[in-house]
């Protein structure tokens, strides 16, 4: 089998035809010739990652909102980031907030000893 799963996102086709292409020689297979077999546009394959300069700033308040609001849902988070000004899809809020550290989940105070 292969390490790459499946081949849905432009990302681990770049990959595939990369790792391709090394294996076999650059010299013996054309970046066109391993683009056609996999599937992937040469122009996607040519195109690189663009990082908006404030996505670590996003990044660092989702997992603010994560820790603060341990039981709030990526709808809820994104609905806050959008209150606060960010322009952010909730696809990709609910992305980066399954990759992000593990949050609190649960209560938001600890039960009171007492009570039991």
């Amino acid at each position: 089998g292969s390490h790459f799963g499946k081949l849905l996102s432009p990302g681990k086709r770049r990959l595939a035809v990369e790792y391709v292409r090394n294996t076999l020689g650059a010299d013996c297979v054309s970046e066109r010739r391993a683009c056609q077999v996999i599937g992937q546009p040469r122009s996607t394959q040519r195109r690189q990652r663009r990082v908006p300069d404030d996505e670590p700033k996003l990044l660092k308040r989702i997992v603010d909102l994560a820790t603060d609001y341990g039981r709030y849902g990526y709808r809820r988070v994104t609905a806050l980031l959008h209150r606060e000004g960010w322009n952010v899809n909730h696809k990709w809020v609910e992305r980066h907030r399954r990759q992000a550290p593990a949050q609190q989940r649960g209560r938001d105070r600890p039960l009171d000893p007492t009570v039991l």
